[in-house]
């Protein structure tokens, strides 16, 4: 920022105002790197035989160009639904039994341990909610006793 004092006698706010780009001359949204174009360019009405090229390769024992049509095919998976057994849980108490649930799940392979691990946090998140809702019950019920 400068204090110099503009021509007029004022010091000048170089600051730059909200909502506005210190580069305001910019690239416009959607305009795309020189090097990603001349790649493009290279590439134009090629893609089907580099595909082609590439399954060829990957049938011929290519590790690299399977593993590339494999990601293709079936790329690894982000989430999934999880499906087993859990118990009611109502009370503190019953997250005890849902995560005894939830580690059998995990002994006979139903529930990966990754997968546990992020359900195992869901109970605790859930216990601490039905905690504070029988604690706001109980003080209720106290308060109401007075």
């Amino acid at each position: 920022m400068s204090d110099r004092p503009a021509k007029s006698g004022r010091k000048q706010d170089t600051r730059f105002k909200p909502g506005k780009s210190g580069n305001p001359a910019g690239k416009r949204p959607g305009t795309r790197h020189k090097v990603t174009q001349a790649v493009e360019a290279l590439l134009e009405g090629e893609h089907e035989a580099l595909t082609r090229k590439a399954i060829e390769k990957a049938m011929e024992g290519d590790t690299v160009a399977l593993r590339l049509c494999l990601d293709r095919i079936a790329p690894p998976r982000k989430d999934a639904p999880v499906s087993f057994d859990l118990p009611a849980i109502r009370t503190a108490g019953d997250t005890v039994t849902a995560s005894s649930a939830l580690l059998e799940a995990v002994a006979v392979g139903e529930v990966t341990p990754d997968e546990a691990g992020r359900l195992m946090a869901l109970l605790t998140a859930h216990k601490a909610l039905v905690e504070t809702g029988d604690l706001e019950a109980r003080i209720t019920a106290l308060e109401a006793k007075r």
